[in-house]
């Protein structure tokens, strides 16, 4: 009995453990970017899509946004685009054109909420019956357009980018409140820049 009441006891901290170290690894991959390539990801979607926080944090946005169909698409095209042998390409080809272009796919990618245009489809449709590594290049290109044009501006104005590009925000919003609070609180000219 009492060896089951420590192990309660210890639960809480183990708890308190497991979810701050979870919260770490959550945070651990936005903290190892430098601030000069955040900035880089504002560039264009490309450097954006090429680095694997740049792409975790794009990704975030749009599932908040429900409609992370096109990113996922977009991804499983990269990763497609590494198969080695050519005995995969076909049952890899299917499932990508299964869950994202077919007609009853169940995550359909969209061009500006409308499915692919029908030339884009019928050649995807046509290449998928003998794939080869290029076989979905239009389809993602054009979704790629579409990520360019719409979600990746509002990705740079989101908070999923504006936190990891001015993460001194909630310090100097602090600060802010001390001067306002304090006059006696002396203004650090190395905090105004970051606050205008």
């Amino acid at each position: 009995m009492k060896h089951h009441l420590d192990f309660l006891l210890q639960k809480p901290d183990s708890c308190k453990h497991s979810s701050s170290h979870s919260k770490k690894e959550k945070m651990a991959p936005a903290q190892r970017v430098s601030h000069k390539k955040v900035q880089k990801w504002a560039d264009c979607l490309e450097n954006l899509l090429h680095h694997n926080s740049g792409l975790a944090a794009f990704r975030a946005f749009l599932k908040s946004e429900y409609s992370e169909e096109n990113i996922e698409f977009w991804v499983s095209c990269e990763e497609y685009k590494k198969t080695k042998l050519p005995a995969k390409l076909s049952p890899k080809a299917r499932m990508i054109y299964d869950e994202f272009i077919s007609l009853q796919a169940t995550r359909e990618v969209a061009c500006a909420n409308l499915s692919l245009p029908s030339c884009t489809w019928e050649v995807t449709s046509h290449n998928v019956l003998k794939p080869t590594l290029l076989c979905f290049n239009e389809a993602q290109r054009k979704i790629f357009i579409l990520m360019e044009k719409d979600s990746y501006c509002h990705f740079l104005k989101s908070h999923f980018y504006l936190d990891l590009v001015s993460p001194s925000t909630t310090t100097c919003a602090t600060e802010s409140h001390k001067r306002a609070t304090s006059p006696t609180l002396a203004c650090s000219s190395s905090l105004v820049p970051q606050c205008a």
